[in-house]
């Protein structure tokens, strides 16, 4: 395994050398989607960043246990407070659905979208209403710790309390008066006695849906509670990667901080990381400004701020265009040069194995390999290893045009190089490479659907026209047969 590698750690704002604490043993966990609705493209942002801090860590040999959270419950409109609906009734009321079928379209695309992007499936994937015993027992702890109380069946965290003892600002590097001055007054206010105070469990009223029996009431647990809970019981009181978007470090890692060091007298994590948050035009991506688009939308071209769709590969390679910790701004140039960039390093790729062997080299390709471990030791600095994997992509087109001469040896090193770093690391695929086949799969899939109808199967037959109309393909039945387009 690699030694030397720094990350920045948002707990101490610097960057540090990286030491597992049981190596070869690394422990990660990142805080996942809340299932209400389409995935944004600032989650895929994060979530493809600590792909790559995930691809990376295995790549040096670590046996990494990646824990990415699923919060199907619990997660309230105001999302530092404990104030209005939880996302998911409220969905669910609008739509006249059950909470867990919100739950498990929105988990079942999200799931999509991970794939598209080419991202690895966490080691565990645990849901909030998977876990409300072990969020219950956390509360008792804390509650017997003597950092919580409880009124009228709910119980909230003692802030002040707890900051005689520990610093609650530490994540954010906050003071607890700065704080409190700048706090407004949220719902339940009357409850509590701090204004920073914050929910662990919180009494339903007779209308929501989404509710369990604990000690206190009949209720639900507060959003903060679920990650505490599961990281402690699937990675331990001390892990090493506590990871998501720099918009949860303010107030959800903040608590769950807290939470923490109140209930197993230990700070959870030692290495905090976080992701920057995207713009569109050098504006901040909204919904209100008209400015926000999903992935679908950026794939297929389908909104008046694009000009044109990109592939998937070329959307996650503009994303790691940019340093995770940077903001990265869309915009049509930008996505065009990546589109540029990513063909042009795809390209190179598959001349590799045409590649001709000389007696002797003009090339060594050892420093450069040595620069792409340097670059993603770096705090895991894609858009280093990116540069250098296109003078990769240099050296690869100048041996091929016969003005550079490079032996077996060089020409092995080089072939590791790319695959580990493009294929390995970043994550990346040739899209073309799998689109050669689609005609194929397409009229098999055809097939399949003919044979299905003959059988008087009309549901199967049915369920693959509407199947292939979702990824965007149409089928057209005639006298002659069925044939397919792309919508």
């Amino acid at each position: 395994m690699e030694q030397n590698l720094f990350v920045y750690n948002t707990l101490t704002r610097k960057k540090e050398k990286f030491t597992a604490l049981n190596p070869p043993h690394v422990g990660m966990y990142v805080c996942g989607p809340t299932v209400y609705s389409d995935v944004h493209l600032g989650n895929c942002r994060t979530f493809i960043s600590f792909d790559l801090i995930f691809r990376y860590l295995t790549h040096l040999g670590y046996k990494v246990r990646y824990v990415r959270n699923v919060t199907d419950a619990g997660h309230l409109e105001g999302d530092g407070g404990d104030e209005g609906e939880d996302k998911i009734e409220k969905k669910a009321k609008l739509a006249q659905l059950e909470p867990m079928e919100i739950v498990q379209k929105y988990t079942v695309e999200f799931h999509d979208v991970m794939q598209i992007f080419n991202t690895l499936p966490p080691s565990i994937e645990p849901t909030a209403t998977g876990h409300i015993i072990e969020q219950i027992e956390l509360v008792k702890l804390i509650l017997q710790n003597g950092y919580a109380y409880e009124v009228n069946g709910s119980v909230y965290f003692d802030v002040e309390k707890y900051n005689q003892t520990q610093d609650y600002g530490i994540l954010n590097g906050r003071n607890l008066e700065d704080m409190i001055n700048n706090t407004r007054d949220l719902g339940g206010q009357d409850e509590k006695r701090g204004k920073l105070d914050f929910a662990l469990w919180i009494k339903a009223k007779p209308e929501h849906l989404m509710k369990w029996p604990s000690p206190w009431s009949v209720g639900f647990p507060g959003w903060h509670l679920e990650c505490s809970a599961m990281s402690n019981k699937y990675l331990g009181k001390q892990f090493d990667i506590h990871g998501g978007g720099i918009d949860l470090m303010p107030t959800h890692h903040t608590n769950e901080i807290a939470q923490s060091e109140a209930a197993c007298g230990t700070m959870p994590a030692k290495y905090w990381i976080h992701t920057n948050m995207l713009t569109v035009n050098g504006q901040k991506m909204s919904k209100s400004l008209g400015n926000s688009f999903l992935p679908n939308e950026l794939f297929t071209g389908g909104h008046s701020l694009l000009n044109k769709g990109y592939s998937p590969m070329t959307v996650k390679f503009f994303m790691l265009q940019a340093h995770y910790r940077s903001t990265l701004d869309f915009s049509n140039e930008a996505m065009e040069a990546s589109e540029k960039g990513f063909k042009r390093l795809m390209n190179s790729f598959a001349l590799l194995d045409s590649l001709q062997v000389s007696a002797a080299t003009e090339i060594e390709i050892a420093p450069l390999l040595q620069r792409c471990y340097e670059a993603m030791n770096d705090d895991f600095n894609s858009p280093v290893l990116i540069a250098e994997l296109f003078e990769a992509s240099r050296i690869i087109n100048s041996v091929k045009d016969g003005k550079l001469k490079i032996d077996a040896a060089n020409l092995s090193l080089l072939k590791q190089l790319m695959r580990q770093f493009t294929l390995d690391v970043l994550g990346l695929k040739d899209e073309q490479a799998a689109n050669d086949d689609l005609p194929n799969v397409l009229n098999m899939v055809v097939e399949l659907r003919s044979e299905a109808k003959a059988n008087s199967d009309y549901a199967t037959s049915d369920k693959i026209r509407v199947g292939l109309q979702k990824i965007g393909f149409q089928l057209k039945d005639s006298k002659d047969g069925t044939t397919w387009s792309k919508i």
